[in-house]
């Protein structure tokens, strides 16, 4: 049975009020889910409040998801990441951040690639959280800056220059990573 069957399989049963069904999708999907909360919050208890807030929404939903338009992963994902926006919205914690800009100018690819996946996650927790929330939008999870403009209620342009400034901020962070990096381990 492939994915999307057994997928389709288990949200007929949740529908039918089989909670076991609905607890299999969640032990199925709450690792990938919250990492894209992870990528929100600001810390891993807040991320697990978006991800508890993402199921509630999904199980709500469940009869609107039609696997002709998709596989359940993306639908759930989509939702999870709206709810996360809903959170940050209601918690006043999106506020656009008008810091300086920083001005860092580097040709060293390789303080990329000398960065593991959760360091570089947690330099994108560390920025602020009008950076974050449109870098995570616009580079991770695929939204236009019209999409993210209409989402969090701000012109295209403060969208871009948010986003610019999230590039600059993390390129920063990187490169004082590998500095530091390098002063220790010679």
């Amino acid at each position: 049975m492939n994915q999307l069957s057994e997928d389709i399989i288990l949200i007929e049963r949740s529908l039918r009020g089989e909670q076991q069904a609905f607890k299999l999708l969640y032990q199925k999907y709450k690792q990938s889910l919250f990492m894209v909360c992870l990528r929100y919050a600001k810390d891993k208890m807040t991320a697990q409040d978006y991800l508890q807030e993402a199921f509630i929404s999904i199980f709500k939903k469940l009869n609107y998801f039609d696997p002709a338009k998709g596989v359940f992963e993306s639908w759930a994902k989509r939702i999870t990441i709206n709810a996360c926006l809903m959170h940050i919205r209601q918690q006043s914690l999106y506020t656009i951040s008008m810091q300086g800009e920083i001005d860092v100018e580097s040709n060293d690819a390789n303080a990329l690639s000398d960065l593991g996946l959760q360091e570089m996650l947690r330099m994108v927790q560390q920025l602020p959280q009008g950076y974050k929330t449109i870098f995570n939008m616009y580079v991770i999870d695929g939204y236009s800056h019209k999409e993210i403009a209409s989402e969090l209620n701000i012109s295209i342009n403060t969208s871009k220059t948010q986003l610019k400034k999230a590039r600059t901020a993390l390129q920063k962070k990187i490169l004082d990573n590998q500095q530091s990096y390098r002063m220790t381990h010679g």
